[in-house]
Order: C-alpha cells, then sequence, then structure tokens
C-alpha cells in the first residue's frame, strides 16, 4: 500500500495540490496532557496522524526593491496569512517567522515553499527568490530559546527593518 499525503498528486502532474490539517479532538487532549503524540488511532486500524506545530523560518533575497514597497508587502502578506509571527526586511532580503500547523515537517515544509509565490501576486511582494527554509518542531524551538539560542520570544511581533 502506497502512502499519500491528502491533496498530493502524482509526480507526474504539473500542479500539486496541498490541503490544511485542522486540529481535532485527538490534538486538543494531546496538547492539554503536554505531549504531541506523532499517531491516533484511525477507523479501519490504520494510524492516522495528529497534526503538531512548527516553527518555520523562510529567508528570500533579490534584486533591490524600494523599502517602502518590501515594508508594504510584508504587511499585505501578514493580513492574508495571519499566522505570521514577524517579518525582517531589508532592501534586498526578508525573513519570515511563523507557526504552521502540520501532520509532519514534509506538509510544514511544502506549504512553506508555496507561502512567497502563491502570495507573491496578491501581495505585491518582490520577484525575489526562496534562499533559506528551516522547519522545527515545537519542542526544538522551546529547547533553542531556554538555551539562549534562536529569536527570543519578547522579539516583537510584525514587520520590522532588519
Amino acid at each position: 500500500m502506497r502512502r499519500v499525503r491528502p491533496g498530493a498528486a502524482s509526480r507526474g502532474s504539473a500542479e500539486r495540490a496541498l490541503t490544511s490539517v485542522a486540529a481535532g479532538e485527538a490534538y486538543e487532549s494531546e496538547a492539554h496532557a503536554g505531549h504531541e503524540g506523532p499517531a491516533r488511532e484511525a477507523g479501519e486500524g490504520g494510524a492516522v496522524e495528529a497534526p503538531r506545530l512548527w516553527h518555520v523560518t523562510l529567508s528570500v533575497s533579490g534584486a533591490e526593491a524600494p523599502l517602502n514597497e518590501v515594508r508594504r508587502g510584508l504587511e499585505q502578506l501578514a493580513h492574508d496569512h495571519p499566522f505570521l509571527l514577524t517579518s525582517r526586511y531589508a532592501p534586498d532580503h526578508a525573513e519570515i517567522r511563523y507557526w504552521e500547523e502540520a501532520r509532519d515537517l514534509h506538509d510544514a515544509a511544502a506549504v512553506a515553499l508555496r507561502l512567497w509565490g502563491e502570495h507573491r501576486q496578491s501581495a505585491r511582494l518582490p520577484p525575489w527568490e526562496i534562499v533559506g527554509l528551516e522547519v522545527i518542531d515545537r519542542d526544538t524551538y522551546h529547547q533553542r530559546i531556554a538555551e539562549g539560542y534562536g529569536p527570543l520570544p519578547a522579539t516583537p511581533v510584525g514587520v520590522h527593518p532588519f
């Protein structure tokens, strides 16, 4: 039996559809218990992975653009994608940090890799390319913070220059 993510098309397909994974009862009860288990029982004896939270850092870069246009585009992106935590920008690059809810790292990374391109036209973002992506689970994020690495939780939420 072949395992396929919901909405995934065959490799020969020109377009791939991704679907969001909603948090269900299993996620809520596991979150309150302080444990995010990787799977829960499904109806026919199979396991269904419970959604988890992933911290995403997306870095984009390209030709210089006017700062006010970059800021406006990132503010529009934050409006269109309300889970954005913070964006930092310069005339030729930007970094976006947010939380994504997904079943596994592959799903979270796939959504992150599509974020810039799918919102480029609607938010009038610069034609930059993705040059970096980090996706880590919630426990790793909190461990880094506790050890003094990574962005502090007190980093102001919103769109800011570097």
